[in-house]
């Protein structure tokens, strides 16, 4: 009697195998410490703008810069898990720049399938939630437009029912906001968004961004979007 063979399972596939996914995680932890060079003026697709800024922090001290990048860290980790390369506009968190331009460039040069500018806001201490800026029309970027607004949309659904944040009281119609003055949305050749995860002179938001647990959803729910726009 011959003896049973082994059933054979097939490996689980990867949903991301194949895709070069870019990141973005916005300012960078020590561009407080050059203002020459962060207040330089660089060419954003429809008029100068300064090369960075050091971006918001919570009433606590808590930065944006941090916060970008500890969500990069983990959404990069995450998306290699299930199977992309991701590439990276900054390496660290104690750097300083690059500038806005660069960071496009850098993202459009590897000709990722999608990307993201990983940021939070500065608004009004009595607004909540978070919102994703659009690209509009502007030449570079005009064959990148509807393919972006429909990462908009899915990112926001997973964003939503990922972390629990509200959409914004106070920014774009229901979380989305058509942007026409920033270089990593002006200059992009591939499809991408701007995410401000919350706002950080919120004190409800504030204490959800500080937090590792919140930061953590926060990355999930990027990837989920990403996954969901892609169609894997």
């Amino acid at each position: 009697m011959l003896a049973a063979l082994p059933i054979a399972h097939p490996s689980r596939a990867l949903p991301l195998s194949g895709t070069v996914i870019g990141i973005d995680p916005g300012h960078n932890g020590k561009n407080y410490s050059d203002p020459s060079f962060i207040n330089h003026l660089v060419w954003n697709g429809r008029e100068m703008e300064t090369c960075d800024t050091t971006g918001t922090e919570t009433d606590g001290g808590y930065t944006e810069a941090q916060y970008n990048w500890n969500v990069a860290s983990f959404l990069r980790a995450d998306l290699v898990a299930d199977g992309a390369k991701v590439v990276l506009t900054r390496d660290s968190n104690d750097g300083i720049g690059p500038c806005v331009n660069t960071r496009a460039r850098i993202l459009d040069r590897a000709h990722v399938n999608v990307a993201i500018d990983i940021h939070a806001d500065g608004g009004p201490a009595s607004g909540r939630g978070f919102a994703i800026l659009e690209p509009v029309a502007d030449g570079v970027n005009d064959k990148v437009i509807d393919s972006s607004a429909r990462f908009a949309r899915d990112l926001r659904s997973t964003f939503a029912s990922g972390t629990g944040m509200p959409l914004s009281t106070y920014d774009g119609v229901d979380a989305l906001q058509p942007r026409d003055d920033l270089a990593g949305l002006n200059l992009t050749t591939v499809p991408k968004v701007l995410i401000e995860c919350g706002n950080m002179r919120n004190a409800v938001d504030a204490k959800l961004l500080v937090s590792s647990a919140f930061q953590k959803r926060a990355a999930a729910a990027i990837a989920a979007g990403m996954i969901k726009f892609l169609g894997r």
